[in-house]
């Protein structure tokens, strides 16, 4: 990036690495010691479809594969697709609460097929669900754009806890890198798997 990129504000887009998503797992046992968050064994993959045969033969091989795995011992539960009033496809993945690796290594195989095939630019983000003894809800989500995680804590309605998410975000500090705009923190209301 040049001077002239600097000057005009033209940034490069941040790349993502979607093997962050492994350091999950590791973020879990610090939230849980933290706040005493546990992983419902729910989490998602949320990206814009494509029109064209390519795209859906990637997202039915992907569905395949995961739902495939969902009848191994040890496998998840079969795969949900939704999708939502803004036009997103959400890609749902569940496991049983205490098996949080195979459910990342199934939401890393989603993104990393989409990416694989060209159509990371779709991607929106990725999340994990988590709750405590009272029943708060709670996601870890991973924007692909710009490579961070941050925490959303819905409250009922339209509401979310803004406290509990910055103590979250203060607890994970050094498990997760953590997007520091806030105002990059968006609302993920109703999403699947949470």
């Amino acid at each position: 990036m040049g001077f002239l990129d600097t000057l005009l504000g033209r940034t490069k887009p941040v790349q993502p690495k979607l093997d962050d998503l492994f350091a999950l797992p590791s973020a879990a046992i610090t939230l849980q010691a933290s706040s005493g968050f546990i992983p419902t064994g729910s989490g998602s993959v949320c990206f814009r479809s494509v029109e064209g045969k390519t795209f859906s033969d990637i997202e039915s091989d992907v569905r395949d594969l995961l739902n495939m795995d969902a009848g191994k011992p040890g496998g998840g539960l079969p795969v949900e697709v939704t999708r939502d009033s803004y036009g997103y496809t959400w890609l749902v993945s569940s496991h049983l609460s205490d098996e949080l690796d195979g459910l990342v290594t199934d939401l890393h195989a989603v993104n990393s097929a989409l990416v694989d095939n060209g159509f990371g630019p779709q991607l929106l983000c990725t999340l994990v669900a988590f709750r405590d003894e009272r029943e708060r809800r709670l996601a870890l989500v991973y924007l692909y754009k710009r490579g961070t995680f941050y925490p959303f804590a819905p409250l009922s309605g339209q509401q979310r806890d803004n406290a509990l998410e910055i103590q979250i975000k203060n607890a994970l500090a050094d498990d997760l890198k953590i997007e520091q705009d806030l105002t990059r923190w968006f609302p993920v209301w109703g999403a699947p798997g949470m």
